[in-house]
């Protein structure tokens, strides 16, 4: 088979690093192949697309050589962050840029826009909707289509569905896989269900960036499950095999009561989030699931005043008004981490804002170390990878010791060793009393770990039940609400 995309030798490292991340690492990809990248986060799955595009060295600029480099003619990317991806502000914009550069007539332009979101399902009432108005999920199926504009030879995808819920997911790698089925795609997905039965080539690495299998998928996790097993990489059936002790806390430190009452939240006038009558107390997790743009994030928004809000919001029957009325009460891990960023290395981003670093040393230690984050402590928060900048910004929450912690999809782009510690942190908050509001796509979580789950549609919590854990009413819902 004839290769299309290939580097011999790389030789890759951070500045600031101490070790290099590949060390004398060859690859070669042949012309139609469906290749998937798996390994822990932070083991250069991500860097390595953007070595094969020639992003890196030629757009991103990191210390590399090589000893030969194989960049293909036509290649489209579709990013970890979306919002690294666009260049225009609203939706027709993006896709009209792409096409004008493709030399499409612009009396066809509107109808080929209208296509290439039908496409990847994403249902707009009005196209010229700005960007920064989408769902993380709704910026992702854009990002998708600006990719399908172009007609690549070579698709590197990385992570596309991370923000997408489950039926989202299924409908992308169905679209894909019609689509591309002709081309050539190199994968980097945590989200590995759906794309098994595609992806026909497997290349794993060690968590030092080292090739430890390159097959096709039977034999790779056959041979090699306890290896990957034990790197904390997913395979089928992680979920199931995944044991937990239980955490043993019999002391509540923390009594909370939040209510909401004809509560709405709105961005530009527009209701995007209305709860009628809810009451959470003090040890609940509740999880918070639904379609891309049905409002779960403006929920998490409204709760922490950051959009307007009007109706009743209490904390421990306190109003709830302005910003200043909830501070030091809740604390919210954003969508996208860059955006509570506020320092310029790992460690003073997990201390920001503590009264005194030196009670707390001990606990940094533990949270570093439990979240593979040391070595990178004296690092940029910016600098880290995807999945790393994930862990860090739920690492800042820990020390602030919020009475109500709200999440919004804390676990995206996480191995699945990654995954399991950060929510079983989370549990121990819990445990102590803490409130829990988690956005997420993900059944496994709201099975194992919630007390109570809430449904979004179209703007409005429309279910609220209470989850007995593990148990078979727990199953069914689960079952109604996935399928």
């Amino acid at each position: 088979m004839t290769s299309i995309t290939s580097v011999k030798n790389l030789r890759l490292k951070f500045p600031g690093e101490s070790e290099m991340l590949f060390k004398d690492m060859s690859l070669s990809i042949n012309r139609g192949e469906k290749v998937l990248l798996l390994g822990t986060s932070g083991c250069g799955k991500s860097t390595l697309l953007q070595v094969l595009s020639g992003l890196v060295p030629r757009t991103i600029d990191i210390p590399m050589k090589c000893d030969e480099i194989q960049i293909p003619d036509q290649w489209g990317f579709v990013f970890q962050d979306p919002d690294t991806q666009f260049c225009m502000p609203y939706v027709d914009e993006e896709l009209a840029f792409v096409l004008e550069n493709l030399e499409v007539p612009r009396e066809e332009m509107s109808s080929k826009i209208c296509s290439l979101l039908k496409e990847v399902g994403l249902e707009l009432e009005n196209i010229h909707t700005p960007i920064q108005h989408l769902s993380g999920g709704m910026k992702q199926r854009l990002a998708i289509a600006s990719v399908l504009a172009l007609k690549p030879d070579v698709i590197f995808l990385d992570e596309p569905t991370a923000f997408i819920d489950e039926k989202g997911t299924e409908q992308i790698w169905e679209t894909v896989k019609r689509i591309w089925k002709d081309k050539t795609l190199i994968i980097v997905e945590h989200k590995i269900e759906k794309i098994l039965d595609f992806a026909v080539r497997l290349i794993v690495f060690t968590p030092d960036g080292e090739i430890l299998a390159d097959g096709n998928t039977s034999m790779v996790f056959t041979h090699y499950k306890e290896k990957i097993k034990e790197y904390g990489i997913w395979y089928p059936g992680a979920w199931d095999d995944y044991k937990r002790e239980p955490i043993m806390n019999n002391k509540k430190e923390l009594s909370n009561t939040m209510k909401l009452q004809n509560f709405k939240g709105y961005r530009n006038r527009e209701v995007k989030i209305v709860a009628d009558h809810l009451v959470v107390h003090s040890g609940e997790w509740v999880t918070i699931m639904g379609e891309n743009g049905a409002g779960k994030s403006s929920l998490l928004l409204a709760m922490m005043q950051l959009i307007k809000t009007s109706g009743d919001y209490l904390i421990n029957d306190v109003p709830i008004q302005k910003t200043k009325d909830i501070s030091g009460l809740l604390y919210l891990v954003f969508q996208n981490p860059e955006y509570q960023f506020l320092t310029n290395s790992v460690y003073d981003e997990i201390t920001y804002g503590l009264q005194n670093e030196q009670e707390v040393e001990s606990d940094v230690k533990e949270i570093l170390t439990s979240l593979e984050l040391t070595s990178k402590k004296g690092q940029h928060p910016y600098q880290l990878s995807v999945g790393q900048k994930r862990r860090l910004s739920v690492a800042t929450a820990f020390l602030q010791k919020p009475n109500i912690l709200l999440l919004d999809e804390p676990t995206f782009g996480q191995d699945s060793l990654n995954t399991f510690r950060i929510l079983e942190w989370i549990e121990q908050e819990r445990q102590k009393g803490t409130i829990i509001l988690m956005v997420t796509h993900d059944h496994h979580i709201t099975e194992r770990f919630a007390t109570r789950l809430w449904e979004v549609q179209n703007g409005k919590i429309v279910t609220d039940h209470q989850l007995n854990k593990g148990g078979k009413v727990q199953r069914e819902i689960l079952h109604e609400f996935i399928i």
